[in-house]
């Protein structure tokens, strides 16, 4: 039985050699393989799959791109790939170059017979990807979501492949998947393949932000961004502490949430001396804040507590607000007001998820400069840095704008209290005063 029809390839630019090659592979050759898009990616599948005989058929907006790779069977149109394939693997850009391969009198659907499998390895987003099926679905055609990573390995039988569809599309799809892929992993129905794909880039870029914000504090510190990359591959050479949680979480959930608290107590304190060093330095570190604010989160630690337990959260509270170390020296027998400061201010009100920690701040400053009072102005101003919520740039600005708006004795107390705190402080905590 030969692998494509005379008719329908009579017109390509055809090795024929190859073509022989690969009939003569016989079963190896099912089901019939069309690459759509011949860049990084989609080049280099078309490449693996004619290293493992399954010849696939080709398709790229410039013409000459299938013999710059050695390719042995070119289309003219999409139409025609699809025509001669039971698998269509498409990789062009975006969602909207995919729906110009699939739409018009040369698009894949115009050449597609009922039973075509249509392979998305461009990242779309998962919506995009559902619009595209539901498309495809009046022609009898199906699609696969199948982000592929690293790109760069695609022409080497490199990458993993994440697929989402149904069993039975992905079965028919398997051998044309596994002919690039070093790895195939279905990871659930439709959209969960690039679902996977778009949290793994996630982690990719985040990670990227991470290293840059790290380099940033080791480099103003005086340290050579080399070092720092010695010393994380030395200790952790094979990366395994960015799962090193969620593996807790996912395996040991009981052990996890058992030793959650411990660790935020060491995330808290250790994200908060990075704020304070990007804040002496002036690094702006936006990564560091959020992680440090989402800790609980990323421990799986519920935050939210009855309102019998206010004075709990009230203490942790301060700590998030002036530094850790503030809850630990608050007497156990509170007057009446400071207990009302612990249990209601910073319990319920600071502790409210409607604004940020820094915005809650900007908002005291501009009440406090209206008392006039530099010392208050300084309790705000520590805890800012502490946090790093203000840089040493930021504090002037707001000087001179309280100086217009709280009048100018009080800007002069906002700007002797920012200089006392510029001067003292030296990254612990401070304790609020007045209720603060």
């Amino acid at each position: 039985m030969t692998a494509y029809p005379e008719e329908l390839v009579s017109g390509f630019d055809i090795d024929q050699d190859a073509v022989e090659r690969s009939e003569r592979i016989g079963g190896g050759i099912a089901p019939r393989a069309g690459v759509i898009g011949l860049g990084m990616i989609g080049g280099g599948v078309a490449v693996s799959l004619e290293a493992r005989g399954r010849i696939p058929v080709v398709y790229d907006i410039r013409a000459e791109a299938a013999e710059e790779l050695g390719l042995a069977l070119a289309a003219p149109t999409p139409a025609e790939v699809a025509a001669v394939s039971d698998v269509v693997l498409l990789a062009v850009v975006d969602a909207a170059q995919v729906r110009e391969v699939l739409r018009g009198t040369d698009g894949v659907l115009a050449g597609a017979r009922p039973g075509l499998v249509v392979a998305l390895l461009s990242t779309l987003a998962v919506p995009e990807v559902l619009d595209v099926a539901e498309e495809c679905r009046p022609y009898g055609v199906t699609v696969l979501d199948c982000g592929v990573t690293p790109g760069d390995q695609a022409a080497h039988n490199g990458m993993v492949a994440m697929v989402g569809g149904d069993d039975d599309s992905v079965r028919r799809a398997m051998p044309v998947l596994a002919d690039f892929a070093k790895k195939v992993v279905h990871c659930g129905p439709l959209g969960a393949g690039m679902a996977t794909k778009i949290a793994r880039n996630v982690l990719t870029y985040g990670s990227w932000r991470a290293a840059h914000e790290a380099a940033a504090l080791a480099e103003a510190a005086g340290v050579d961004p080399r070092v720092l990359i010695d010393v994380v591959e030395e200790a952790d050479p094979t990366g395994a502490t960015t799962f090193a949680w969620l593996r807790n979480r996912v395996d040991s959930p009981e052990l996890a949430a058992e030793a959650g608290p411990q660790v935020l107590r060491l995330m808290d304190k250790d994200l908060s001396a990075a704020q304070s060093l990007a804040a002496q330095r002036g690094v702006e570190v936006p990564m560091v804040e959020v992680a440090r604010d989402q800790a609980a989160d990323t421990l799986g630690i519920v935050e939210d507590r009855p309102s019998d337990d206010r004075t709990e959260r009230g203490l942790q509270t301060m700590d998030k607000v002036y530094g850790t170390g503030l809850a630990a020296h608050m007497p156990e027998e509170r007057s009446p007001a400071l207990a009302m400061t612990v249990d209601h201010l910073f319990g319920e009100v600071w502790a409210r998820p409607g604004l940020s920690l820094r915005d809650r701040r900007l908002v005291v400053l501009g009440a406090t400069a209206m008392l006039g009072r530099a010392d208050l102005i300084e309790v705000q101003v520590r805890g800012a840095l502490i946090n790093g919520e203000l840089t040493e740039d930021e504090l002037e600005e707001i000087v001179l704008q309280l100086h217009y708006y709280a009048g100018w004795g009080n800007g002069t107390a906002v700007q002797a209290g920012v200089d006392a705190a510029l001067q003292s402080w030296q990254g612990g905590f401070v304790a609020p005063t007045d209720g603060q």
